[in-house]
């Protein structure tokens, strides 16, 4: 899942860097950053009401979209996902709601 995640990145950027008539992503950095944030916003609603629905399938490809705007998001701010992992790796080393660090044996 994490190379396509960083594949699906790489795609974005590149539409970013060199738009490509009819793209649907182009499409969003032309609008700008309210659209974005509109999608984001609008795939946000759709998850939790599939979720709510208990329909997996739904679930499945609402999330997807929603990854993908946020996606979007983060080239449309110039963050690498790079700084994502780094914030998740740092938040995978609390503990509950005390938030105390831990150390993690990754190799079991």
């Amino acid at each position: 899942m994490e190379n396509t995640i960083l594949q699906l990145y790489k795609v974005i950027q590149e539409r970013k860097e060199n738009p490509q008539e009819g793209s649907y992503t182009c499409y969003l950095f032309d609008q700008g950053l309210d659209k974005i944030l509109k999608k984001v916003g609008e795939e946000s609603a759709e998850t939790i009401i599939a979720a709510k629905n208990d329909d997996l399938e739904a679930l499945c490809g609402e999330i997807c979209d929603l990854t993908y705007h946020v996606l979007v998001l983060c080239a449309q701010k110039n963050m690498p996902l790079e700084q994502l992992k780094d914030e998740l790796d740092r938040r995978a080393m609390k503990i509950g709601n005390l938030k105390t660090m831990k150390k993690v044996d990754r190799n079991t």
